[in-house]
């Protein structure tokens, strides 16, 4: 057998198998290459997990806030309701007292509105706080109907709900009708005054520390003046 083995068949040979081998390296990654794909993956894996993280928690918060917001603002109707229409009950046509009994913690008067009877009829309404050891107060708002006042036997049908919990420097107060500045008052009895305030006003300290306060006009005096 004959063998070429010419410089020039030899030459080809080895180009052939060097280009064999550039291209078998060439096929693989090299460790810094492995390396260097995992820390980027990781890197993009943690980015995108803080992202999902922060917004889940961004969710949450305004889920939280729209349900506060939401009991805040039923809350403020509710209590505008019973208060805008306040009544100048009075026992008899020959009584002229009327029933408001306001203290700095505590208001119990008649309302011309009553959720009980669709918002149509008569009720006493109660506000009333209650405070626990820790100085965190709740208060409390009830209608009892029919309006019974000053009459012996049943006092009618009451049911309560508790408005606000975990408050403090809870505080009513009462607008002077006949004050020429704005004066409010810590203390209102329709005995004595035999007339409805202007205005109620409800303040406290929320659990944040925040101060809210609502004030409520009485429409049965407005519309009097």
């Amino acid at each position: 057998m004959n063998i070429d083995r010419s410089p020039r068949l030899v030459a080809k040979q080895i180009l052939r198998c060097e280009g064999q081998g550039y291209r078998a390296a060439s096929s693989g990654f090299t460790l810094i290459e492995v390396v260097l794909a995992l820390t980027i993956f990781a890197l993009m894996g943690t980015i995108l997990y803080g992202a999902f993280s922060l917004g889940h928690s961004a969710v949450e918060k305004s889920e939280a806030n729209s349900t506060r917001n939401q009991t805040k603002r039923a809350v403020v109707d509710l209590l505008g309701n019973y208060i805008r229409s306040s009544f100048p009950y009075r026992a008899s046509a020959q009584d002229q007292t009327i029933y408001f009994a306001g203290e700095s913690d505590s208001l119990s008067f008649v309302s011309a509105y009553s959720q009980a009877m669709g918002g149509r009829g008569m009720a006493v309404i109660q506000i009333t706080k209650e405070e626990d050891r820790n100085g965190r107060a709740s208060f409390k708002l009830s209608e009892t109907a029919p309006v019974r006042i000053n009459t012996e036997g049943s006092a009618g049908l009451s049911h309560g709900v508790v408005l606000q919990t975990g408050v403090r420097d809870f505080r009513l107060a009462y607008l002077d009708p006949q004050a020429e500045d704005e004066n409010w008052e810590d203390r209102w009895d329709g005995n004595e005054r035999r007339m409805l305030p202007r205005a109620v006003r409800i303040s406290y300290l929320d659990e944040s520390g925040k101060e809210v306060r609502w004030i409520f006009p009485l429409m049965m005096r407005v519309l009097t003046q």
